[in-house]
């Protein structure tokens, strides 16, 4: 009698979490699904005015291109990586039932976000000197200034609209973040194209069209939090205590844009170090093509990083470790399945992927030398883009900004540095190096997962939260 029961607790059990399970992949697919499309849509803001203006000549596309790097590695990545710390602060907030700060955190976010694009505005608009200075051509330098100063209410935007998807996500309000992502990027490619060349502002339209494109994001998206009926517990009107919480925000946001930013800037240097090696124009364009290819399947498990990010932060903040825990494992269940799929495609595809960029026989043939590097890379992507979201979800933004240092600078490029010149690879040694990083990376995240008592680090969120809320 006693077996027999203990072998229906054991049934009931298992339904019970099978069940768990099966509901945590739905909440998780629901969040992660529409937040590809917004990344996907606000990447494609920029990417089509870049290649609208590259039609114009060869001194337009050189100039928006170096632009596009400049401004992506000192503004946008940083803004981004600082908005994250909302991840932690906003999710844990909603799961402890604390509405109010969220849009407290939102406005603390908005102010200091926009704060920190004072410095970057006064460096963007003496571009050319610092280019000149690392000797790029004065012609394109200055091209490339003038398109990085009109691309500088974007960037305020930029901020702003950031933290509004933040504060949307972290409710799992991600409809309104969709639809005005879609909308938006179908509003900007005929804006831009008439800007460019029906107004004939060549590349000033196409900087122009972006910070338009953005600035609208942002109204609709503040004229949802301010009217909607869904935003009813987390609208809030600015206070001193918004000012307050400035401290706390950025104990989170510094870490955190340091852990984007130095992971994003390790590829930067890696296409620098591709113009370095013999025959840099091929180099060059090869490295170009895999990154490209590379930043294309990243939005995939970003959004699955993003989502891991939400549930994790918001059931922590409810005090449900073990929630917060299965929804760690769904997440990397799903990353790893999408990370097998996507290397498989990848990897069968290997022999025209270089077709889709350049007709050239020793481009394409070069490649698909690297290709199975970039499906490993793809592996690698997947999983320790759910780690980080995991890092985000825990409040656990310096963690990994110490792994990302360790991980890219003290390991990944010197040995990229090693293969390609010393050892004399070439691009397939860049690539090794890159990957060696990406890798040492996961694994250093991992083994910090491994080690989490989600019951500590509950009672912390709630703690922290409570212990906040007392003070303000």
């Amino acid at each position: 009698m006693a077996l027999e029961e203990e072998l229906l607790g054991n049934k009931d059990e298992t339904k019970t979490w099978k069940s768990g399970l099966k509901e945590e992949v739905k909440k998780l697919s629901s969040l992660a699904a529409p937040m590809v499309v917004v990344s996907v849509s606000q990447y494609l803001v920029q990417f089509a005015s870049l290649t609208l203006a590259g039609h114009i000549d060869e001194l337009s596309l050189s100039g928006v291109a170096i632009a596009s790097s400049f401004t992506n590695v000192t503004g946008f990545s940083l803004v981004l990586g600082m908005a994250g710390a909302l991840e932690t602060l906003c999710g844990q907030a909603y799961g402890a039932n604390q509405y109010q700060k969220l849009g407290m955190y939102t406005y603390c976010a908005s102010i200091c976000l926009s704060l920190v694009c004072l410095p970057i505005s006064i460096l963007w608009m003496i571009m050319d000197k610092v280019l000149i200075l690392v000797g790029q051509d004065p012609l394109i330098s200055q091209e490339a200034t003038k398109y990085a100063s009109l691309l500088i209410p974007a960037l305020f935007a930029y901020a702003i609209q950031q933290s509004l998807v933040c504060y949307f996500q972290s409710q799992g309000l991600t409809f309104p973040v969709l639809i005005s992502s879609c909308t938006i990027l179908c509003f900007h490619i005929p804006v831009c194209w008439a800007l460019v060349y029906k107004l004939e502002l060549g590349s000033r339209g196409a900087a122009m069209s972006i910070g338009l494109s953005y600035w609208l994001n942002v109204i609709f998206l503040v004229l949802y939090m301010q009217y909607s009926s869904d935003c009813e517990k987390t609208r809030v009107t600015f206070s001193i205590d918004v000012l307050l919480s400035i401290r706390e925000f950025l104990s989170y946001a510094i870490p955190s844009g340091v852990m984007v930013c130095l992971e994003w800037w390790s590829f930067e240097i890696l296409t620098l170090l591709s113009g370095l090696l013999p025959n840099p124009e091929l180099e060059t364009s090869v490295l170009s093509t895999c990154l490209t290819t590379t930043t294309l399947h990243y939005f995939i498990p970003y959004g699955i990083g993003t989502a891991a990010s939400t549930r994790i932060s918001n059931e922590l903040g409810g005090g449900n470790s073990n929630a917060a825990r299965m929804a760690f494992y769904v997440a990397l269940m799903l990353a790893v399945i999408e990370a097998v799929v996507m290397s498989t495609i990848l990897f069968c595809c290997r022999s025209v992927l270089g077709y889709v960029y350049s007709s050239e026989k020793e481009i394409v043939d070069y490649v698909e030398k690297l290709t199975p590097l970039l499906s490993l890379s793809f592996i690698m992507d997947s999983l320790q883009l759910v780690f980080c979201g995991f890092a985000r979800g825990c409040g656990w933004q310096h963690l990994g900004a110490y792994a990302n240092m360790g991980a890219y600078y003290l390991v990944g490029i010197p040995v990229a540095a090693i293969l390609g010149f010393l050892v004399k690879l070439r691009g397939i040694g860049l690539w090794i190096g890159i990957l060696t990083g990406s890798s040492l990376q996961a694994f250093l995240l991992a083994l910090i997962t491994s080690f989490t008592n989600w019951q500590k680090e509950a009672v912390k969120a709630k703690e922290r939260i409570f212990k906040e809320t007392a003070n303000i």
